[in-house]
């Protein structure tokens, strides 16, 4: 099975499972897991954090990190695209009491920062307080550049708000840009680290960030239940990959681009690609067709009319080739179709 559906689906590589099986481990909830406290310190230096903090997912670092923030009837501004606001079943509102400002990704995945700056509430009885600004990088697929974070982080401070950044692909965005994550994060308090997307762990997020900021952020783990106990098994994957899967993450970006090249061929209509994210457009009327195609082929994708197909480390160039020959089938059989 060639899995494009996304980069959470990958396995752990025989180094990985060979890691966790030899992780020295520790009760994580008295602090004394030796590879969980070396994850976090790692991961904290490499982004120049004071603190790391490990988590089970991102949606919970993302959440215990805007409740870190912002206190209850308090106000974060975020995009209406954000996984942070679309995709994590309003925890922020549900379980902080913290409400979202929603505002319009661009074209590009950012805010327009005129428009947050507008948002933010005057100090007014009648208005949440507004307390925090949430990005994300990558978003779609799409890379934020430094100029623009470095402009969001100066606003905030500006307007003496903190700033949150959920980098559950920051290392695609890193590798893309060229940049270390150090100087690509700089100034931000903090930021939700994915290991289980494309770094390829079974799961795990770190959020590295300010100190007092960590410090809130473990009460709000236990409150979510998301402290864990001999958990070094699993802080011994986000290692692995923090030593070796990061530079690898250039090779995914190769294949999405030979994939929209393939694709592109075909005909398809197929957007610019920035990372291992590909996002073609499909005729309403095949997309049921391409679904039941796909899988009786050995592909598996999230058939919609607008197709997003992610590339990983379980996915390599001959994988592409042959996705790329699964669909051409598909769409040549359905003009011959039309033709007749």
């Amino acid at each position: 099975m060639i899995d494009l559906r996304s980069d959470t689906v990958t396995r752990p590589s025989a180094g990985m499972r060979e890691a966790m099986a030899r992780a020295e481990v520790g009760d994580d909830v008295f602090g004394d897991d030796p590879t969980v406290n070396r994850l976090q310190e790692m991961a904290a230096e490499r982004f120049g954090m004071p603190a790391g903090l490990f988590f089970p997912s991102g949606t919970q670092s993302n959440l215990a990190a805007v409740m870190a923030h912002c206190q209850r009837g308090e106000e974060l501004i975020v995009g209406q695209e954000a996984h942070t606001y679309r995709y994590e079943a309003g925890g922020a509102a549900v379980l902080g009491s913290i409400q979202p400002q929603p505002l319009a990704n661009r074209p590009d995945g950012t805010l327009d920062l005129g428009e947050v700056e507008a948002a933010i509430k005057p100090d007014d009885s009648h208005y949440a307080i507004t307390r925090l600004i949430a990005l994300e990088n990558t978003i779609g697929g799409k890379v934020l550049s430094r100029e623009y974070l470095a402009r969001a982080v100066a606003l905030a401070r500006r307007r003496n708000l903190s700033i949150h950044l959920d980098g559950a692909r920051i290392f695609n965005a890193s590798v893309k840009a060229g940049m270390p994550v150090r100087e690509l994060c700089a100034g931000f308090d903090t930021v939700s680290v994915c290991l289980s997307k494309g770094l390829g762990t079974p799961a795990g997020t770190v959020l590295v960030g300010r100190s007092e900021v960590i410090d809130r952020a473990r009460r709000i783990r236990k409150m979510l239940g998301g402290t864990m106990r001999q958990v070094g098994i699993l802080a011994a994957a986000g290692i692995y990959a923090l030593e070796h899967n990061v530079e690898r993450l250039a090779e995914d970006h190769a294949n999405a681009q030979r994939l929209a090249k393939g694709l592109a061929a075909l005909g398809l209509a197929v957007d610019p690609v920035q990372t291992n994210m590909v996002f073609a457009t499909i005729p309403r009327e095949s997309v049921e067709g391409l679904r039941k195609h796909l899988g009786a082929n050995g592909v598996a994708a999230l058939v919609s009319p607008r197709l997003r197909l992610v590339t990983h480390l379980d996915v390599d160039a001959a994988a592409i080739d042959r996705a790329v020959g699964v669909c051409g089938d598909f769409f040549k059989s359905s003009a011959a179709r039309a033709a007749e």
